[in-house]
């Protein structure tokens, strides 16, 4: 089996977006893997010190924790890089067990030295490039150079309006990086297509927004359902002897 390739045993990690305490509950609750917590603004932003602590005292699932200073844009200048710098290193210390970040340059390139930066402030916690990532040019040199820096985790729909849409590309990327990356879908993925997302790209992760609890758990549903139906189709084609023929 290639690296891109997830064997029908292996579980598909669902991660919540979530921005409240009750939010983050109800998403656990409905059995997601992990949650990413985000402030207020389109796209998130860090989040208090307080709600970070919150979180970590009432789950049992991993926090990564989004660091962004504003919503205008994901350009970084030299006086912002410094306050997130702070910010990664207080999360860090608050509990979070990842960070997300996502600093691109004016011509939507990954800004190298500010992503470097970042992933050096954060030391031995892992670092998840989120949905900045569909406004790069060329998301394959863009993937390797997140490589190079030590991202493990990139949150993508491909390029396109949703996940589902760029599919063809998640499962490029996922190929390209192997064992070295986490190409975690993200973008309207929902009950009614996360099946059909997972077919058509060899997935290790998937991103819901949670803030509609009822709807993130029929997603839910729908990924372990999709996964149990693979699992015993698999198992049923293997247990199927070979027809000798005389």
């Amino acid at each position: 089996m290639s690296e891109g390739v997830v064997s029908a045993s292996r579980r598909v990690v669902l991660e919540a977006c979530v921005a409240s305490v009750a939010q983050a509950r109800a998403a656990v609750v409905a059995g997601a893997d992990r949650v990413e917590l985000c402030g207020p603004g389109d796209g998130g932003t860090t989040p208090s010190l307080g709600l970070l602590e919150a979180c970590k005292a009432v789950l049992d699932v991993p926090v990564h924790v989004m660091v962004r200073a504003h919503t205008e844009h994901f350009v970084v200048n030299t006086e912002w890089r410094d306050i997130m710098v702070h910010d990664i290193r207080k999360v860090i210390h608050s509990g979070a067990d990842a960070i997300v970040i996502g600093p691109l340059t004016d011509s939507r390139e990954i800004d190298i030295a500010t992503t470097g930066a970042f992933v050096e402030a954060a030391g031995n916690t892992p670092v998840v490039f989120h949905r900045a990532f569909d406004q790069v040019r060329d998301q394959l040199r863009a993937l390797d150079a997140l490589i190079a820096l030590g991202v493990q985790v990139v949150l993508t729909s491909g390029g396109m309006k949703t996940a589902l849409e760029g599919a063809s590309m998640l499962s490029r990327l996922q190929e390209r990086a192997a064992s070295r990356l986490t190409i975690m879908a993200g973008g309207g993925v929902r009950a009614r297509n996360v099946g059909e997302l997972l077919d058509a790209a060899p997935l290790r992760a998937v991103h819901a927004r949670a803030t509609d609890p009822e709807d993130f758990a029929r997603t839910a549903t729908a990924l372990r359902r999709w996964e149990a139906a693979r699992a015993t189709s698999t198992a049923t084609s293997t247990a199927t002897p070979t027809r000798k023929h005389p």
